[in-house]
């Protein structure tokens, strides 16, 4: 997956590439020169005495060690900048993937890896993008030309490079097919690591009230004890590199001036010739060495590039139609006719054949023991996720065929966990509607019950809010969450349990208030607690995914005992039930 991935990145840097092909180029060009000019100064001016001999090489060696200064600053210019920006790019387009992703697929993968494969596994690939960058283009002309101009200074010691380069070649080979099996693993505890401390830090209020803090730094502890122990797995093979390449590196230096020596003495090869031959030979081993680092990055980005590659072509369940359909006269009506939906592989469906028609103007209230299906049903009409049978329609249009941003648009949803961006209080009461004013803003604050604690803030409406809203409690979260559905002003609105964390008296003025508001518009509503929808037009009892009971309050408490049970489970007043 590697090839591909860079070949659909590397395209548009093309540019960059050529810029760092050239410059590379002329480094390396003027690094092999270099050996030869300190030979010519040997051989021609210190063992002659010719001075000026001497200096005129020697002015020439500077110049072209800047010139090699300065075309290795530009090649490390543009590498570092191909570099770069193929990672912004890989992150966009994950992004942009996983923010095509229903519940469905977010589900599969988790967050945990998500996060991890949007960071490390991308920067695996963008180091890998830069040292190629920095070794990859000149290691071949460094490893060719050493070998053309080492044997042209001396053909009789060309035999220490055809051993030397081999054995060097196989040992890092060696090494580095088994890193890669050590790589995979490191990945996926990666994720595990990110795992287990995300479900810490989130569930830390949860972890102390049980006293399970020992239990926890325990479980931490191993997931971190597995990413060390791939880690230095990985890390003493790759300790092997340096002392092999060492050891090939001096012992064919040592043959060189060895064999070199005796050539020197009958006056078959110069001094000059045998220390460029000697630098040569350098080159060489260190070009191959450059290129076995490089070999060495290959296992683990491979593996980070194809969980990328794994994200990249999974193609979301719900994608928007080929032509989207626009109602003439949108109104909000709601309808599923036979709405069935099940997860790949289960059992049995999450819902089965829920057939009912929320209209403008009434509130439709959906119950039912935990697990019943709920909040699936409420996840359809958005398109959070899709039927796998039936259909969920507005204004008689097929939810499938509606533009996803027109039917967004039109659907306000309100979590049972509410959640809030890092920013301040009107930039989260914006989020749906930015060019709301700031009296509309207080507007929703007061149908709310949100309008006291935020004029008490310092701010008010300008007071920061952290990421995730922990800063305020359970029900200025929730209340905030309302007010900004109000703000969009949808046609239809999914409150989804929404107000399980406001006491019995701020849920009734909500709701209260709430009524005059959405009056004309389409309000689906689950709850846990009956008295939360007591005066709803239509009542709809789920049961193991299935309809099993629709009408009102009165209607239902004669003809399905479900719900009589329910709500003699909760214990209403007597006024309440009349």
């Amino acid at each position: 997956m590697l090839i591909p991935l860079l070949r659909r990145f590397l395209r548009p840097m093309r540019g960059l590439l050529a810029g760092v092909v050239v410059f590379q180029a002329i480094q390396a060009v003027a690094n092999l020169y270099l050996p030869s000019l300190n030979a010519d100064i040997i051989d021609e001016g210190v063992a002659t005495g010719d001075i000026g001999r001497v200096l005129t090489l020697g002015g020439l060696m500077l110049g072209v060690t800047l010139i090699q200064v300065a075309a290795a600053v530009a090649a490390a210019w543009f590498g570092a900048r191909t570099a770069m920006l193929v990672g912004r790019d890989v992150r966009l387009a994950l992004f942009r993937r996983v923010g095509s992703f229903s519940s469905r697929e977010m589900g599969a993968f988790g967050a945990p890896s998500l996060i991890t494969r949007s960071t490390n596994d991308v920067q695996q690939v963008q180091m890998l993008v830069l040292m190629s960058c920095v070794m990859l283009v000149p290691t071949p002309i460094l490893a060719i030309g050493g070998v053309v101009f080492a044997v042209h200074e001396d053909p009789g010691l060309s035999w220490v490079i055809a051993v030397a380069v081999p054995i060097m070649l196989a040992a890092v080979l060696l090494v580095t097919s088994r890193m890669r099996p050590h790589f995979e693993r490191l990945q996926v505890r990666i994720d595990t690591i990110n795992r287990v401390l995300r479900e810490q830090l989130t569930g830390m209020r949860v972890i102390r009230a049980f006293v399970r803090e020992p239990q926890e730094t325990a479980r931490f502890a191993d997931a971190n004890a597995a990413v060390t122990e791939s880690a230095l797995r990985a890390g003493r093979l790759f300790a092997f590199v340096f002392p092999l390449v060492t050891l090939v590196l001096n012992v064919s230096s040592v043959a060189v001036i060895w064999f070199g020596a005796a050539r020197v003495e009958d006056g078959s090869l110069q001094v000059g010739s045998l220390i460029a031959f000697l630098s040569y030979l350098v080159q060489i081993l260190m070009a191959v060495m450059m290129a076995s680092l490089l070999a060495l990055m290959l296992p683990r980005a491979a593996v980070s590039a194809g969980r990328i590659d794994e994200v990249l072509r999974t193609e979301p369940t719900v994608l928007p139609p080929a032509t989207a359909v626009v109602p003439e006269e949108p109104s909000g009506v709601v309808e599923l006719r036979g709405a069935t939906f099940a997860y790949p592989g289960a059992e049995r469906p999450v819902l089965r054949d829920v057939s009912f028609t929320a209209e403008p103007g009434r509130t439709t209230a959906v119950v039912g023991s935990t697990g019943s299906g709920k909040t699936t049903l409420v996840g359809l009409i958005p398109r959070l996720v899709d039927v796998t049978a039936g259909a969920v329609l507005m204004d008689g249009v097929d939810v499938r065929e509606l533009a996803p941003a027109h039917l967004w648009s039109r659907v306000g949803l309100v979590e049972q966990k509410a959640f809030l961006f890092s920013g301040t209080v009107a930039s989260n009461l914006r989020y749906g509607r930015p060019e709301a004013t700031e009296q509309e803003l207080w507007a929703a604050l007061e149908i709310a019950q949100a309008a006291d604690f935020v004029r008490a803030l310092p701010d008010r409406l300008e007071a920061p809010v952290s990421q995730g809203g922990t800063n305020l409690s359970g029900g200025q979260r929730q209340r905030l969450s309302i007010a900004r559905a109000l703000v969009a002003r949808p046609q239809v609105y999914l409150f989804d349990d929404a107000f399980s964390a406001l006491d019995t008296a701020t849920d009734a003025r909500l709701r209260a208030a709430l009524a005059r508001e959405v009056a004309g518009a389409t309000v689906i509503v689950v709850a846990q607690r009956i008295a939360t929808v007591l005066d709803a037009d239509l009542i709809i009892v789920l049961e193991d995914g299935r309809v099993i009971g629709q009408g009102t309050h009165t209607e239902l408490m004669a003809t399905c005992p479900e719900y009589a049970e329910i709500v003699a489970s909760q214990a209403l007043p007597e006024e309440q039930l009349a």
